[in-house]
């Protein structure tokens, strides 16, 4: 689905659709959960078809459903029959050992900011049930990381709608191509991270197997 085709269906389903797109990607599903917040915060800064409040409400209450429901099956299916059947979920056993490494080390951190990173997005819930965190505490990560991952990326968005409506001619069109070089910049960035991080993961499963040899 294109963004065009998105927007579409955005404006006919409106916020019903949005919280269930980002809550099933959140259990571990690969939908553009963070593609549909954006593309409807740029769609109601620009055509005023949704509210913003709404809009980060409906997100929110998705994330924090769907991350909610990805601890239970976590706490329920354990790591070994996630590692047998991940890759049906896109959770290969290197992002699943890259989401073990960084929950061992920071533990609820993972879950406030696993929502802002791609590759924790579907991961952090179900590896926080299968390590057995404590409800109470996933929870209050889960929450805080949920509205605030809603709010900022449905703020940016909206006020990005907003520039372009409001300019005009090759002022918008320079806006846009800015914003586009910005996002391939950072998509850049991320993967050379995402490299080097991989070589510590590797490093990390090395250094458990030697431990339980």
């Amino acid at each position: 689905m294109n963004t065009g085709d998105l927007a579409s269906v955005i404006a006919t389903h409106g916020y019903p659709m949005i919280a269930l797109v980002i809550g099933l990607e959140s259990m571990g599903l690969p939908l553009p959960g963070e593609t549909t917040l954006i593309t409807a915060a740029i769609y109601a800064g620009t055509t005023h078809g949704l509210d913003i409040g709404p809009l980060i409400a409906a997100a929110a209450a998705g994330a924090i459903a769907g991350d909610a429901t990805g601890y239970w099956v976590g706490r329920w299916i354990g790591d070994a029959v996630l590692l047998r059947h991940g890759r049906r979920l896109r959770l290969t056993p290197e992002r699943i050992a890259a989401g073990q490494y960084l929950f061992d080390r920071y533990g609820g951190r993972v879950v406030f900011f696993g929502r802002f990173i791609t590759l924790l997005r579907t991961l952090a819930a179900l590896l926080a049930g299968v390590n057995q965190m404590p409800w109470r505490r996933f929870l209050a990560f889960n929450a805080a990381g949920g509205f605030t991952w809603a709010a900022a990326i449905g703020m940016a968005g909206y006020l990005l709608g907003q520039r372009i409506e409001r300019v005009q001619g090759i002022v918008a069109v320079l806006s846009v191509i800015a914003a586009v070089i910005a996002v391939l910049a950072g998509m850049l960035f991320v993967r050379q991270y995402e490299s080097r991080f991989m070589l510590r993961v590797q490093q990390y499963q090395r250094d458990r197997h030697k431990l339980s040899a």
